[in-house]
């Protein structure tokens, strides 16, 4: 439980990074990291259309270089947009100059305010210096656990029935290591959460 829905001592890590929406509302806000890439982003997107939901998408700065088409066609389709540094760097092994500059440079082609770093760790100085930038930092409430080799389609799946609440933002990857599982339960849970009677929101 403490990787899928984080304890709360880890949210008190990050007091001003938003963890989880209002729990008053019965809406989820779903989430993809990783992309864009051709092998998976098309097919989220497809899928997401099938429900009417949007979503907001943390993209790696290089794979939004490399595939602009995609990072457009999420906009296109009027999904929201949030930065995942430029090469998918973790804070705790570089140093934060370095950090900030890589955020920096994914940030010239996302064009965004909302920030997620990588593993969901970071630094304080970068956490501080990130908040100081303008940008705001968008954790998780539910991660899926979606990109793991020792857990079926049937055990993302339950994960999200399992950890959902009101509120949830809950996190996918449009990535290689997900897409897999994604193509056999992705349908099946939004129409689980469509069925409980989640509204389906993006970050904005």
């Amino acid at each position: 439980m403490i990787i899928e829905q984080p304890a709360r001592f880890l949210r008190w890590l990050y007091p001003h990074a938003v963890w989880r929406m209002d729990k008053n509302e019965r809406a989820v806000y779903l989430t993809f990291d990783d992309g864009p890439i051709p092998e998976a982003t098309p097919y989220v997107l497809d899928v997401l259309d099938q429900f009417g939901a949007k979503a907001t998408f943390f993209m790696v700065g290089e794979n939004a270089h490399r595939y602009p088409e995609l990072l457009e066609e999420v906009r296109r389709r009027g999904h929201s947009i949030g930065n995942h540094t430029y090469n998918h760097v973790g804070g705790l092994r570089w140093s934060s100059w370095k950090y900030l500059y890589n955020c920096h440079k994914a940030n010239e082609i996302l064009q965004t305010k909302f920030f997620r770093p990588p593993h969901g760790w970071m630094r304080a100085v970068q956490y501080r210096t990130i908040r100081i930038f303008g940008y705001k930092v968008v954790m998780w409430d539910l991660v899926t656990r979606d990109y793991s080799t020792r857990l079926t389609a049937a055990d993302v799946l339950e994960n999200v029935k399992h950890y959902t609440r009101n509120g949830s933002i809950i996190t996918f990857h449009d990535s290689l290591k997900s897409i897999d599982k994604l193509k056999v339960m992705l349908p099946d849970a939004l129409q689980w959460l469509k069925e409980q009677g989640y509204e389906f929101r993006k970050i904005e």
